[in-house]
């Protein structure tokens, strides 16, 4: 069971919702007035750079990210992952079905324009995958977190290549990009893993003390015409940001403990793909 925070951590909770919600009332306003005239709306990346800040995130960029017709790939720890990468390059994203119907989560995801998945409908696999191959029609930027679950920031997981359908064949002009994040000391104490539940993480972030690090390395991006279908994407995807995990952290990356009998995963964060 996750400790309950101190006075002080309660306070520094409590702070941080109400600025959350003031960053919500800044944005809402003028995003909705660019839907209106139906021009590309900068907001929802300026509400993520607010949000890390305020959940005390200090955002490192190393190397340059493509602004248009690319497919992220990324690992993942936490809830965080997605402000820290939105905000760093306005990105869309993958997300299960369950998220949209969230009180206020879905409504907010459905404004960075997600696109949500549902792999219990199995019928529904070739709408899905035209809805994203619809998404990076329109020149969006899309990001998937191919391990389907998070981890602690010392392993990698295998990856799921289900969605990576929409690469099979690629269209026109789509570029992958493999990035890695990297939370440094912090890792584990941000991860969101095991039974946690996910109100009691973000109880457990945002009473935190003070701020962190978390440095978004975008990777040299690739052609996925080059190598011959999702899993041979998916493969060097992986290679990729496994090779520079190693390389950040000077030694082996370590295996997850349980993954092969993982039961409990954080709810509507990534999407669980199934081969």
């Amino acid at each position: 069971m996750t400790a309950r925070p101190d006075a002080a951590g309660w306070a520094r909770l409590v702070g941080r919702a109400l600025l959350l919600v003031l960053a919500v009332a800044i944005c809402l306003v003028p995003h909705a007035l660019w839907q209106l005239f139906r021009l590309p709306s900068p907001w929802p990346k300026w509400f993520m750079v607010m949000v890390t800040r305020i959940c005390g995130v200090r955002r490192v960029s190393v190397g340059v990210p493509l602004k248009r017709d690319v497919f992220f790939v990324a690992n993942h720890l936490s809830w965080l992952d997605i402000p820290v990468i939105a905000s760093a390059n306005g990105t869309a994203f993958i997300a299960k079905e369950e998220l949209s119907r969230a009180p206020v989560i879905g409504w907010l995801a459905r404004q960075n324009r997600t696109v949500f998945v549902s792999r219990a409908d199995r019928m529904g696999v070739a709408e899905q995958i035209n809805q994203l191959r619809d998404a990076l029609a329109e020149a969006w930027a899309v990001t998937i977190f191919p391990e389907g679950t998070t981890t602690d920031g010392q392993s990698l997981l295998p990856f799921k290549p289900s969605l990576l359908a929409v690469l099979d064949p690629p269209p026109p002009g789509i570029m992958v990009q493999p990035v890695v994040l990297d939370y440094g000391k912090v890792a584990q104490e941000i991860a969101w893993v095991g039974i946690e539940e996910g109100q009691d993480n973000a109880v457990r972030v945002l009473s935190r003390k003070g701020s962190f690090r978390v440095a978004v390395h975008f990777l040299e991006p690739f052609n996925p015409r080059d190598y011959p279908g999702r899993k041979a994407i998916n493969a060097e995807a992986r290679r990729r940001i496994e090779d520079a995990l190693v390389a950040i952290r000077g030694r082996p990356l370590r295996p997850f403990p349980g993954h092969d009998v993982l039961a409990t995963v954080p709810p509507g964060v990534a999407y669980e793909g199934a081969e």
